[in-house]
């Protein structure tokens, strides 16, 4: 008996630290466009945000990279994937939505993802789904529909939206792309050397797109302004780079191996909440009673997606929160 009590308290604290882990990685990745904001309203390219958000978090994983040197030989493609459409794609993407409509409505258009794999499930690969999934989706669009604010035309600017579709694409390509290492039979590799390999592909990749030697680097040592309070530049970069993208990758991986996936899929959908808040709270940017529902649902709906698995043994469905997220459930919970 006594060996069973102390089994199930080490459980139980190993539940607590993986909650709170999870919890501190919604909170950083939720404040990732909250931070990148002031900076693109001061004059930098959203391209060249990423650019030092990405290269400054691949540098800072490099050691890891090296430790995990041998994913170079066994999952080149998955690395590429990943660096291409989950790091560079999602976020210049996203950085380049939320520069045109607020971030909470660019992050819940990007939960979408779950929904849009479910739908290359089903009309692409033609596997079928089970019908909870299905009503997920609906529950995903009808919410997305009450942000967006449809009545009233789009209120939004179409080109921010699209850019927000597109991040949520992106993830959907990864996710294709992990499927197929799954359908055959490969090993899951670890899921923070695929991050710091993600991180150096994504780096290379926006410096030529990006082209970081043409940015205004004079705005870092400058002073921005959030809603009005002025924060030094280089803060909210230091933010960006070492908690929304280092310790919100490392804390999401870690918390997954002290919980279930599906917790971790729950406390993961609170990313969107906590960044609307922070966006509401430090940028002055709200939403209307509708769009709070509205989002409400999407997140619901997400949720509902990307937990019920496509009928008839087929893979592991995408973990909501972003392909980081759903990296370190599958790379993890095999």
């Amino acid at each position: 008996m006594p060996v069973h009590t102390s089994q199930g308290s080490q459980g139980n604290r190993g539940r607590r630290v993986g909650l709170g882990l999870a919890l501190a990685s919604a909170v950083a990745f939720g404040g990732s466009g909250v931070a990148a904001k002031p900076l693109i309203q001061a004059g930098l390219d959203p391209l060249h945000v990423v650019w030092l958000r990405v290269t400054g978090a691949a540098l800072m994983m490099l050691p890891l990279a090296v430790r995990h040197r041998a994913l170079l030989r066994g999952r080149p493609a998955l690395l590429a994937g990943f660096g291409l459409l989950a790091v560079a794609g999602v976020q210049a993407c996203y950085f380049a939505a939320l520069s045109r409509i607020p971030v909470g409505v660019a992050l819940l258009i990007e939960y979408l993802a779950p929904a849009l794999v479910l739908g290359w499930v089903r009309f692409v690969q033609r596997r079928p789904v089970t019908r909870a999934a299905a009503v997920g989706v609906v529950l995903a669009v009808g919410g997305l529909a009450c942000v967006v604010e449809v009545w009233s035309g789009l209120g939004f600017d179409a080109l921010g939206l699209l850019l927000a579709l597109g991040a949520a694409c992106c993830q959907v390509g990864y996710f294709v792309l992990s499927d197929q290492g799954s359908e055959a039979g490969d090993r899951a590799p670890d899921p923070l050397g695929v991050i710091a390999y993600g991180l150096l592909v994504g780096a290379a990749v926006l410096t030529v797109v990006a082209r970081p030697w043409g940015m205004d680097w004079t705005v870092l040592a400058s002073t921005v302004r959030m809603n009005g309070t002025p924060v030094p530049a280089v803060a909210l970069l230091a933010w960006i780079v070492l908690i929304a993208t280092v310790l919100a990758y490392v804390t999401g991986v870690v918390s997954v191996r002290h919980l279930s996936p599906q917790v971790a899929g729950v406390v993961a959908c609170l990313e969107a909440v906590i960044a609307t808040v922070l966006a509401w709270v430090l940028l002055g940017e709200h939403l209307s009673a509708p769009q709070i529902v509205g989002g409400a649902v999407v997140l619901v709906g997400a949720f509902i997606a990307q937990s019920s698995a496509p009928a008839q043994g087929a893979a592991e469905p995408v973990a909501s929160g972003g392909a980081e997220r759903e990296l370190s459930v599958r790379g993890t919970a095999a």
